[in-house]
């Protein structure tokens, strides 16, 4: 497509101020809150990622469609982010087992996308004013209509959007002959985290969102698993009931992002919305079990109270983010039950935590062998 030939389009934040930009040849309008990945590649796996879901993602990568997308590299069933904004969007792509071009994708899932914003201006606007609601729009005659439309838009906080993108039926993951079987609550699972959980030799039952204790267990699992996702932890009281079921039980118990938040609150640890959350591929933390540095890929708006964790004389702090000091991780001391705030299965990303996947079948291995 010639940029001549491409529509203007904008980007209007809550408090009012506009970015301008082109669509990519999409029209329409867009709201979400806004936010940024810092991450240089993965872009399709961005876009599919539940815990995505109602935001507007600006990519802080100059190009992005450069090497188009592959069928296979998605971590959920359709596109989870309510739009994109970047600086350079590319119509051609260049990959030898490319299935097609990113802007052909987006028309095929009718995603509203916007080009050629200044995204450093816009990153650097966000950082200094924190998340805000936005909307992207290339209806840019209509401002003061955009701005009724936006203000409708409900706050990302006190926001449940686990029941936008759980399963509606339970399903299976993996060999059902295998020696181990996993419960995982889907609030916003990504497909790797399946994946990394099946080649280590467990077999998932994967169960809707507000699915009960009763549930989970009848599958008769050796270990529970809590996905990441989207929204606020705080109103997701039916997951916060199975996490704190599955622990007073003391059951083998693993949390990520939004699960390690679930967990947390079952055990009386409060949340709070960040100025701006963690995206991106290279987020540093500290494993203090091991004195050793992690780096990680993360996505999260919402983070847990370190003074009420440190309080806590059931938890243990076992990861911390070196730029901003949150709790990164998690254990309860006389439970078996641990969980991080990052994505171990991050793919592409780093591969620092897998780690974590082996810890929580070791740990089912261990409780398995007390019971037989």
């Amino acid at each position: 497509m010639k940029y001549q030939t491409r529509k203007k389009a904008l980007v209007l934040l809550a408090d009012g101020t506009i970015f301008y930009g082109k669509s990519v040849g999409i029209e329409g309008t867009s709201t979400g809150e806004i936010c940024f990945n810092t991450g240089m590649t993965g872009y399709q796996e961005i876009f599919t990622d539940p815990s995505y879901f109602g935001q507007l993602m600006v990519a802080t990568n100059a190009h992005i469609g450069n090497y188009g997308v592959n069928d296979e590299e998605v971590e959920s069933d359709n596109i989870k982010i309510s739009g994109l904004i970047c600086r350079n969007f590319s119509f051609t792509h260049s990959r030898v087992d490319s299935d097609g071009n990113l802007k052909d994708w987006f028309t095929k899932h009718n995603l509203v996308a916007i080009s050629d914003v200044d995204t450093r201006a816009l990153v650097a606007y966000i950082r200094d004013n924190g998340a805000m609601n936005a909307i992207i729009s290339t209806d840019v005659e209509h401002i003061d209509a955009l701005k009724k439309q936006l203000a409708e838009v409900p706050s990302m906080e006190g926001l449940e959007l686990a029941s936008k993108v759980s399963t509606k039926a339970p399903y299976f993951v993996g060999d059902e002959n295998a020696d181990i079987k996993i419960s995982a609550l889907d609030i916003g699972i990504k497909k790797n985290i399946l994946r990394n959980l099946s080649k280590r030799g467990a077999y998932i039952k994967v169960f809707p969102y507000n699915s009960s204790f009763e549930d989970l267990a009848a599958f008769n699992p050796d270990g529970y698993f809590i996905s990441n996702g989207p929204g606020d932890p705080a109103p997701l009281v039916e997951a916060q009931a199975v996490a704190k079921e599955i622990v007073k039980r003391d059951l083998p118990l693993f949390g990520i992002c939004l699960g390690h938040q679930v967990i947390a609150l079952s055990q009386g640890v409060s949340t709070y919305k960040m100025h701006n959350g963690h995206r991106g591929i290279n987020h540093p933390v500290k494993n203090l079990l091991t004195g050793k540095g992690e780096i990680t890929s993360q996505n999260h708006g919402f983070a847990i109270n370190r003074e009420d964790a440190e309080a806590n004389e059931n938890i243990a702090i076992t990861h911390v983010h070196l730029n901003d000091h949150t709790v990164a991780g998690i254990r309860l001391k006389d439970k078996n039950a641990f969980s991080v705030q990052y994505h171990p299965e991050a793919s592409p990303g780093p591969n620092d935590s897998e780690y974590l996947f082996d810890q929580f079948i070791a740990n089912i291995k261990a409780a398995k062998s007390v019971t037989n």
